[in-house]
C-alpha cells in the first residue's frame, strides 16, 4: 500500500476509516503568539507580538457543524495570525444537532458586530470549509442590512453548495468527503430548511457589492467546484475574486501550517491578503 507523508491526507484516510485523530494537533504551536479567552461573545483572541493596531481579523472554524472549535483551529489561525501581523479573534459558536441554520450565522454576526461596537476600524474575515460558508453569509447580511462590510474575505476550502453537486466528487482522490457524506452533514445544519438559501449555500447568493475576496482550495479535494463556482459567480458580479489551487492537496490542507512547505506557502498568501486589504 502506497504511503504518504502529507499529515492532512494521513488525517482525512483515518477519519474515512473511522479512527481517530488529532486534527488540532496537525499544526505546530506557532510562536509568539498570545491567547485571550473572552466568554461573551465566545471566542479566543490570538495576538503575535507587535500586533499591528487598529484592524482585526474575525476567523471562523471549520469541521461540518457537527465538530470543530476555537481550540482545534487555535494553531492554524495562530499561523494565520503571527504571519500577517495581525490580531485574530476565532468566534465560537454552536453544534449541530444542538444548534442549526441560522443559528451559527447569528453567532458569527453578533461577534462581528462587537468587533465593529468596540472601535475596530476594520475587520477582514476568515473561515475554513463551513467557517468560509459562514464568512460570505456574514458578508451577505453585512450588506443587506447596511452594517459596516467586512474589508475583505479569505476563504479556505470552502463549502458553498450543501447539495454537493461539484464535478470533483468524481475526480479526485478526496478519500473522506463524498457526495453521500457531504449531503448528510448539509442536512443535519440544515433541520428541514431550503438547501439553496442563500445564507447557507453561497453559490446560490446574489454577491454583488461583496469585499474582496481570496479563495483557496485543494486540487483534489471533493469541494474544488464550490470555490471556483463561488469565485466565478463573485468575477460576473463584479467583486474583485482570487482564486488559488494548490495541486495534490486535500481539504482543508492549511491546518498543517508548519509542518508541509505548501501550508506555509498557503498560510503567508493569506496573510499577505489580509494584510493588504486591512491596510490600504
Amino acid at each position: 500500500m502506497a504511503t504518504t507523508s502529507d499529515p492532512n491526507r494521513v488525517h482525512w484516510e483515518a477519519t474515512a476509516r473511522g479512527e481517530p485523530t488529532d486534527w488540532a494537533g496537525l499544526a505546530t504551536e506557532p510562536d509568539g503568539i498570545t491567547e485571550e479567552w473572552i466568554d461573551d461573545p465566545a471566542g479566543l483572541w490570538l495576538r503575535p507580538a507587535d500586533a499591528i493596531a487598529g484592524p482585526v481579523v474575525l476567523a471562523i472554524h471549520g469541521g461540518g457543524f457537527v465538530s470543530g472549535s476555537a481550540a482545534t483551529h487555535r494553531r492554524m489561525f495562530g499561523h494565520l495570525a503571527r504571519a500577517s501581523g495581525l490580531p485574530i479573534f476565532v468566534v465560537e459558536y454552536g453544534l449541530v444537532p444542538e444548534h442549526v441554520f441560522p443559528s451559527q450565522l447569528d453567532t458569527v454576526t453578533t461577534a462581528y458586530h462587537w468587533l465593529l461596537a468596540g472601535g475596530t476600524p476594520r475587520v477582514a474575515v476568515t473561515g475554513d470549509s463551513c467557517g468560509a460558508g459562514l464568512a460570505v453569509a456574514l458578508a451577505l447580511r453585512a450588506r443587506d442590512t447596511r452594517l459596516t462590510p467586512p474589508a475583505s474575505l479569505l476563504l479556505l476550502s470552502a463549502w458553498a453548495d450543501l447539495e454537493a453537486t461539484g464535478d470533483a466528487y468524481d475526480s479526485g482522490s478526496d478519500p473522506f468527503f463524498s457526495r453521500e457524506v457531504v449531503r448528510a452533514l448539509g442536512a443535519g445544519y440544515l433541520a428541514g430548511a431550503d438547501p439553496r438559501d442563500p445564507l447557507a449555500a453561497p453559490v446560490y447568493a446574489d454577491v454583488h457589492a461583496l469585499p474582496a475576496t481570496y479563495l483557496q482550495v485543494g486540487g483534489e479535494e471533493s469541494l474544488l467546484d464550490d470555490s471556483r463556482q463561488l469565485a466565478d459567480r463573485m468575477r460576473d458580479a463584479g467583486v474583485d475574486a482570487r482564486l488559488d489551487e494548490f495541486p495534490g492537496e486535500l481539504h482543508t490542507f492549511q491546518m498543517a501550517a508548519g509542518r508541509t512547505c505548501v501550508a506555509d506557502d498557503a498560510i503567508a498568501r493569506g496573510a499577505s491578503w489580509l494584510r493588504t486589504t486591512l491596510m490600504s
